[in-house]
């Protein structure tokens, strides 16, 4: 069986609304592409794994007792490519998460689950292109064993991390690492990954969606991206991200998400120098989407955010996590410093579109 990676390069990592840097890495999306043809808060204990010392057979028993909630997804394209990534069920009725790009475009959904021999057909359930999650739900003859949601805030830099997936079309291959970083805003594509986990654990094509866990056996992330470039640099989607849109997802088939409308950099002292800016402070508009909340209250590109309701913003994440505290349709007042002073703007947020932002590949 040939196999394709989809590589793309980025240039400015952003959000929708959010985050940015400089960067020339490249990154790819993993899901594998093959040229041939009840609540998911229940009882879920959200405090971290304290750091545990590693018996023989530790992760082999975290490995025997989630195996089972752990799927593989065929999802078929009317072109006929086939994407195959991985996700894991929530609930025992058959709800289970993967990410958007796994199933994005396609118009027939398989799901293989342990223990079965035929494979079961999907619905989508909802999505969220901005944050990359899917929603999907299989209909069984019995109950289906499900994993429990741990706490990405919680879980410290240096925790085990232990991803399982279908990488190449391997099914459920595990590989084990820490939790190298937190926060990183990457954009890949046409998707802006605002507050990412960077992982060790080996993660390639055929991992996307499948979870990241702790040595309890819990998720703390959804397995997404991988750089092409870098050994041991893969990235995953906090789990605080599905417990937030999961019922969103499920409820209104997307995410109704507060958004602002425009592309930032969190390099903002180095553009406040190129632009002649007296702050040090705040992230610079790098785009602003035509159409938006920030376009219609004539918000510029090279303007630098530094407050919102009079809350300091620092950076991308921070933007974002202030945004996130209000509703689609409330008003906020953005402090704007651009070159003719400092400035306050009121605006009424937006919903984040459910698809691609075209955004210009040189921002700078």
């Amino acid at each position: 069986m040939s196999t394709m990676l989809k590589t793309l390069g980025y240039s400015v990592m952003g959000f929708a609304l959010g985050a940015g840097v400089a960067g020339g890495s490249t990154l790819a999306f993993e899901p594998h592409h093959a040229t041939q043809n009840p609540s998911i808060y229940q009882k879920v204990t959200t405090h971290s794994s304290p750091t545990l010392p590693i018996a023989p057979d530790t992760i082999a028993n975290v490995v025997k007792r989630v195996s089972p909630a752990i799927v593989k997804i065929v999802a078929t394209h009317p072109n006929g490519q086939v994407d195959i990534g991985t996700g894991f069920f929530l609930t025992s009725s058959g709800e289970l998460v993967t990410n958007d790009h796994v199933i994005y475009g396609a118009n027939h959904i398989q799901v293989d689950v342990p223990g079965y021999k035929t494979p079961f057909t999907a619905r989508v359930l909802g999505t969220d292109y901005i944050s990359d999650l899917a929603a999907l739900k299989i209909s069984a003859p019995k109950p289906l064993p499900t994993l429990q949601l741990g706490s990405s805030s919680k879980t410290p830099v240096g925790s085990w991390a232990i991803a399982i997936g279908n990488p190449y079309d391997l099914n459920h291959t595990v590989t084990v690492g820490v939790i190298s970083a937190k926060g990183r805003p990457l954009t890949i594509g046409q998707r802006q990954y605002p507050n990412l986990l960077q992982t060790s654990a080996a993660i390639n094509p055929g991992n996307s969606g499948g979870p990241l866990l702790n040595l309890k056996g819990q998720v703390v992330g959804i397995n997404t991206a991988v750089s092409t470039q870098g050994q041991g640099i893969g990235f995953a989607i906090p789990v605080s991200t599905v417990k937030k849109l999961w019922p969103q997802l499920i409820k209104y088939g997307h995410a109704k998400e507060p958004w602002l409308g425009v592309v930032v950099t969190t390099d903002t002292p180095v553009l406040a120098r190129q632009f002649q800016l007296p702050v040090q402070h705040g992230v610079a508009i790098g785009y602003v989407v035509p159409g938006s909340s920030a376009a219609k209250a004539g918000l510029h590109a090279g303007e630098v955010i530094t407050k919102v309701n009079n809350q300091r913003v620092n950076s991308a994440t921070g933007l974002e996590d202030i945004i996130n505290h209000y509703k689609v349709g409330q008003q906020i007042t953005v402090t704007l410093q651009g070159r003719h002073g400092s400035i306050t703007k009121t605006l009424s947020l937006g919903e984040a579109p459910n698809g691609p932002i075209s955004i210009p590949q040189a921002l700078f």
